[in-house]
């Protein structure tokens, strides 16, 4: 498997598409995700730019092994096979993780939907993206 084999201006999309969704989604529902995480709008500082370079980060990480993982496991990067590894990166990783560290964390339910369900969109975003270039 050759690591830097892929599609980097695809990666690159990918990523802006993915954080464009979070703005989207975190932006609806930032009243229950404040409720659910048992914050206010005063304990997030506005100037702390820190969590949304991580999110990029983050991101660009995922789409990249998105990117690298789904040729070898579905035989192409296509859009069909870029959204089945995603979903199934989600369901066997991500909402397992979640799901784990909530309850250990006692969060409310509606907590790991929101982040999760973010997370699952993320990806398909990710997969449709990257499936687009091939």
């Amino acid at each position: 498997m050759d690591f830097l084999a892929v599609n980097w201006l695809a990666i690159v999309l990918a990523t802006v598409a993915s954080m464009a969704l979070g703005a989207a989604w975190y932006g609806v529902l930032s009243t229950q995700w404040l409720a659910a995480s048992g914050r206010t709008k005063e304990d997030i500082d506005p100037k702390d730019f820190m969590p949304y370079v991580w999110s990029v980060i983050v991101q660009l990480v995922m789409a990249y092994f998105l990117a690298v993982l789904t040729p070898p496991l579905a035989g192409a990067m296509t859009i069909g096979h870029g959204l089945q590894i995603a979903f199934l990166m989600w369901l066997g990783f991500v909402l397992t993780s979640m799901i784990l560290n909530h309850r250990y964390q006692g969060k409310p339910w509606s907590l790991t939907a929101i982040d999760s369900g973010y997370i699952l969109a993320a990806l398909l975003v990710q997969g449709l993206v990257l499936g687009l270039f091939g």
